[in-house]
């Protein structure tokens, strides 16, 4: 009993870190582009240096390499996207946009394995679009931020259904390290358009008071620790579990951004119940599919 709730405040840890990314990226003196550069390249840097002391072997198929680094590629964007937004608009709309990452995953899952979308699938994801609208209509002016929050959404729900099936045949150490490889060569592949269309300044990677603080935390803490933590606790606690706790990243990260960034942070009450609409339906996805599938597993039992 005492490792169990060892292992629950260890995973509400992990989340909470991860609620702690979008402030850091606001803390960060250099635009999205640069903190995505710096972030994998550290992240690289770090979990390269533990598999290569740990003697790991590095070695992939070419095919499968190219495959790896590729989604490496989808996580960067998703990384630009997700800190674009929270410059852009703030940290609340960042979190509120991506929290339909797992509703996205319902959605994509199934097209991705060949099986059907379920009834409930379907409701929650309405709740959402709802609870979408009506931050639209009370938070206008966040339109942009809160759109690309939401693609940001989109592709972490893309990447997680890819690394799924990765992580069936290859370490998910190995994984992290070439994925970080593959989204640092995408930022670098991105610099040229970047700075032709997408800046007026070019490139700001000159770091500022504490930009090395927060790098270390943000490529340390929040990408290395984290993922391995969350790895280590899927060895002990249910899916459920995780997935059910995974979805309070959102509050956790609006509550410090709160706190931290003050009245920058307040937001009108329509955003909070768009906010919320959200967040109810991503915590209530889990509950459904665990009914569902325990439903489905009685019929099994009946028919043998």
């Amino acid at each position: 009993m005492e490792s169990s709730v060892k292992d629950y405040l260890k995973l509400h840890l992990v989340v909470l870190i991860w609620g702690f990314t979008a402030i850091l990226g606001v803390l960060l003196s250099f635009p999205a582009v640069e903190i995505v550069f710096y972030r994998t390249f550290l992240a690289c840097l770090i979990m390269g240096a533990i598999l290569w002391y740990r003697k790991a072997q590095f070695r992939l198929p070419p095919k499968t390499l190219i495959s790896i680094v590729s989604t490496g590629f989808i996580i960067s964007m998703h990384w630009i996207l997700f800190f674009w937004a929270a410059r852009i608009s703030n940290v609340s709309v960042a979190l509120a946009g991506f929290a339909t990452c797992s509703l996205w995953t319902a959605f994509l899952e199934p097209l991705a394995n060949k099986s059907r979308v379920k009834w409930y699938e379907l409701v929650l994801g309405l709740m959402v679009i709802a609870g979408l609208y009506v931050i639209f209509r009370f938070e206008f002016g966040y339109w942009v931020g809160l759109t690309m929050a939401v693609g940001s959404g989109f592709l972490g729900a893309v990447f997680t259904i890819i690394n799924s099936k990765f992580t069936k045949k290859h370490s998910p150490y190995i994984l992290t390290f070439y994925e970080m490889g593959g989204a640092c060569l995408f930022t670098l592949m991105l610099f040229p358009i970047y700075t032709t269309f997408l800046t007026d300044n070019g490139l700001q990677l000159g770091w500022q008071g504490l930009d090395w603080l927060w790098l270390i935390l943000m490529a340390g803490v929040c990408t290395v620790y984290a993922f391995s933590a969350s790895v280590e606790l899927m060895k002990r606690l249910t899916a459920y579990a995780i997935n059910l706790t995974v979805n309070m990243e959102p509050v956790y990260g609006i509550i410090l951004a709160f706190m931290i960034f003050g009245e920058s942070e307040k937001m009108t009450s329509g955003f909070y119940v768009g906010t919320g609409i959200i967040l109810l339906s991503v915590c209530l996805y889990p509950v459904f599919n665990y009914f569902h599938k325990r439903r489905k597993t009685k019929q099994l039992l009946r028919l043998q």
